[in-house]
């Protein structure tokens, strides 16, 4: 048996952890640059607030409603997800963190009460961390995705569903639209509905082989799957990005060169840290520099180039970046957006080296390991380039941002007694 425990509405949860006066109460997350809607509490979801929606279309109507109102803090949210992923690690040892804000446990082998176990899970998370999870728990993943929507949407369940039966699992089956099964989108959906498939039991009972014809062989295996049969294995371990993006909008749009240099200077020095954390190297960057498309004018130019050498440097891949920048930069316009891909990727353990150069030198490697050290020990962006620019008036919006309450010093909550 698989269990899947899903933090609820995580970002928003994640804000009401030290602000225990907004329990019960609506509050939502903005996305960069306090541009849309990415996370709502149960509260905020009741009022009719939808998901993505565009903050400033309903700003008036969330402060009519007094909804709390925060811009993403991704350090903040990321430093409480792997705090609840630690505690998750006590009760199995086969495990896939599968996102931010969900993690499988295998419970195989296990002959104790489930129901009984995942409230346990749930309240030592409540209790240690103040994070709500749902659990569902079901023989295939597909169907613990199923078993743990059920577990959020109906109220018996108190936030456990078990399918440990056919018959729990075809029920709820019957009563689940085919578009909510995991790995099935509106699309797919649509050309499932030309067959006469609208449930979730509808494409359990469906001949596998011949909606293989009609879709991709992950269907069949999502078939398998409602019935039973595992088909996707836990991923302990997943594998390495074949590609590492980093992009953001500006958050004011920028028409001189220098800003635009300090920005992608930043956004190279993240993706070459995704790159050291998966022990990668870059042989290629591509980087992209467009204005905005709901202006007259638009402009958007990209172009490639090739590193000197296999590396995960910050320096090397930040100047030729900015050098990139300086190409694609026109002066007269208003630009909005920049960033970066490293998009030839290889091992840092294995790899064909220049006969004429040896590749990245160990002082560079020592040097980037000393600055991801510093940074995750004294927060992120304690140590940075020269580069990157010290007053970043390009910086994205983020005027509703709550303090990083567990990851620097200055914003750790005081207790007074």
């Amino acid at each position: 048996m698989l269990a899947l425990v899903d933090c609820n509405s995580c970002y928003a949860s994640c804000e009401q952890i030290f602000r225990p006066d907004l329990r019960g109460k609506p509050v939502v997350v903005l996305s960069n640059n306090d541009g849309f809607i990415v996370a709502r509490s149960k509260e905020a979801k009741a009022l009719g607030i939808q998901d993505l929606q565009p903050f400033f279309k309903i700003e008036s109507i969330l402060k009519q409603h007094e909804v709390a109102i925060f811009s993403s803090n991704y350090p903040l949210y990321g430093d409480i997800s792997h705090r609840v992923m630690t505690i998750l690690k006590d009760f199995s040892s086969d495990i896939e963190v599968y996102s931010i804000d969900e993690m499988f446990l295998n419970f195989s082998g296990m002959n104790w009460d489930l129901n009984h176990y995942c409230q346990h899970i749930k309240r030592r998370l409540w209790k240690e961390v103040r994070m709500p999870v749902s659990v569902g728990v079901a023989p295939s993943k597909t169907l613990s995705k199923l078993a743990n929507r059920a577990a959020k949407k109906i109220p018996q369940c108190n936030g456990v569903c078990v399918l440990d039966t056919p018959e729990k699992w075809q029920w709820l089956q019957q009563r689940t639209k085919v578009t909510d099964v995991w790995g099935i989108g509106s699309r797919l959906g649509r050309r499932l509905g030309e067959v006469g498939i609208f449930s979730a039991y509808e494409l359990a009972c469906a001949n596998s082989k011949s909606i293989r014809r009609r879709t991709s062989v992950n269907i069949e295996r999502t078939i398998e799957e409602l019935n039973g049969r595992p088909c996707f294995d836990l991923d302990a371990q997943p594998p390495a990005k074949q590609q590492i993006y980093s992009t953001r909008s500006f958050g004011q749009k920028l028409t001189s060169l220098e800003p635009i240099e300090q920005a992608i200077a930043v956004y190279a020095a993240r993706a070459a840290e995704k790159l050291r954390q998966q022990n990668s190297l870059a042989l290629t960057i591509h980087v992209f520099l467009h204005t905005s498309p709901f202006e007259p004018n638009y402009v958007s130019h990209s172009t490639t180039a090739q590193l000197p050498y296999a590396t995960n440097d910050a320096r090397i891949i930040g100047k030729l970046a900015r050098l990139c920048i300086r190409k694609l930069y026109s002066p007269g316009n208003r630009y909005l957006k920049a960033g970066i891909g490293l998009i030839q990727l290889c091992s840092e353990h294995h790899q064909q080296y220049d006969l004429f150069h040896k590749g990245q030198a160990p002082r560079a490697s020592q040097l980037m390991s000393t600055l991801d050290l510093v940074n995750q020990s004294h927060g992120s962006g304690t140590l940075y380039l020269a580069s990157q620019g010290v007053h970043k008036k390009w910086a994205m919006r983020q005027q509703y941002t709550s303090p990083a309450y567990t990851t620097r010093w200055p914003d750790l909550p005081l207790i007074r007694v």
